[in-house]
């Protein structure tokens, strides 16, 4: 058993960042892992905390190991917004913090699994910790690319990039470590495009599979205007019921726990002012982290969407390529013919655009009606 166990199709970063655990006396105090979505970027640096802490350099079965893994050891701060930014206030903590040596391991290590989001307030109030370093103290910032990243935290630290690892290893994963049928895990694992985190609930949860397909068969029915709005509609509503399917029993469970850990009942009507306080505050981060999920589930949908003409222009080209929607190859055939390669290739690039837009805020119904529209198929 290892910490590095779970991070698949990841050779060469495991190997850099064993070979930095192994030589602590030249480690590096700043260090930025990024890669796409789902490749396993907050894993990676959990796991290089834990290999930090072990006295075995990673052994994966120690009350060290154990803790960092998930995010309770007092020495690994674990650093990830459920808003759309980290604000300048818990950067300065998080500064404050970093100062201080080690309660009890060798290192206090800080992840920052959303550095991207890092306004830049934020960054500046980090620059100096980062920039002069206490001993002992390892900083760790995620992100999707370099480019995510503002320059002057960037150019400070020391780059990892992760891949994409491939679909067959994340299924092998799947049923090693969750048990998943390996039929269905392979499954999973392609439509996810080996994202490890939605392979798994694909896998696992079969209202998750059926919106995908709502999303997926889309592209096979946007003939007309009045399709493309309706369209766009209904990539807003399947994102929505499945923010809300995410969410839903979180929140459940987070209320809960604060009502025991407040000693209150939750079965009462009406709560002390000073509970209903700390309700209210929950409330507020809740929908806040809803907004995001939100968000992230339209970005995910547009993923999905794209990889429909992603494998329609792979059988276009006759590339020797497994598809991504093998499962719905007649969905793709109906594309594949309806398109020419440049059209293909024009409606990824719409839908790209409907996610910088997003991401842009702007109102997402009105970013994914302007690129529907785009998406309408050929008449005859």
């Amino acid at each position: 058993m290892s910490v590095w166990n779970d991070l698949v199709g990841q050779s060469q970063t495991v190997a850099t960042l064993a070979a930095a655990v192994a030589d602590s006396d030249r480690m590096t105090h700043a260090w930025l892992f990024t890669g796409p979505p789902g490749s396993g970027r907050s894993s990676a640096a959990r796991a290089f905390a834990a290999a930090l802490l072990c006295a075995e350099q990673g052994c994966g079965s120690c009350r060290e190991c154990r803790t960092a893994l998930d995010g309770s050891h007092a020495d690994v701060e674990v650093v990830a917004t459920q808003g759309l930014s980290i604000q300048v206030g818990p950067a300065r903590e998080l500064a404050m913090l970093s100062a201080h040596r080690p309660s009890v391991g060798r290192w206090r290590v800080i992840v920052i699994e959303d550095a991207d989001r890092l306004t830049e307030r934020a960054a500046d109030a980090l620059l100096k910790a980062i920039e002069e370093p206490v001993p002992r103290t390892v900083w760790v910032l995620c992100a999707p690319a370099l480019e995510d990243v503002i320059i002057t935290l960037r150019s400070r630290s020391r780059h990892v990039r992760l891949r994409t690892p491939p679909a067959r290893a994340v299924a092998e994963l799947l049923t090693r470590r969750d048990g998943v049928d390996p039929p269905m895990a392979l499954y999973a694992a392609r439509a996810a495009q080996s994202h490890v985190g939605l392979a798994r609930r694909l896998a696992r949860n079969e209202g998750a599979r059926i919106r995908r397909r709502d999303v997926v068969k889309l592209a096979a029915q946007i003939r007309t205007t009045v399709d493309a709005v309706g369209a766009a509609a209904d990539l807003a509503a399947i994102a929505g019921e499945e923010s809300s399917a995410s969410g839903g029993e979180r929140d459940v469970a987070e209320r809960t726990r604060l009502l025991q850990t407040l000693g209150a009942d939750p079965a009462a009507r009406t709560q002390p002012p000073p509970v209903r306080a700390r309700l209210a505050a929950l409330e507020k981060e809740q929908k806040t982290r809803a907004t995001r999920f939100a968000r992230d589930m339209v970005d995910r949908s547009l993923v999905d969407l794209m990889s429909v003409y992603r494998d329609a222009l792979v059988l276009q080209l006759g590339a020797p390529v497994e598809l991504v929607n093998e499962d719905l190859r007649g969905e793709v055939e109906s594309v594949r013919r309806s398109f020419p390669p440049v059209a293909l290739i024009a409606a990824m690039d719409a839908i790209t655009t409907a996610r910088e837009r997003i991401d842009a805020n702007v109102p997402p119904l009105l970013a994914l009606e302007a690129m529907a529209v785009s998406l309408r198929l050929p008449r005859g």
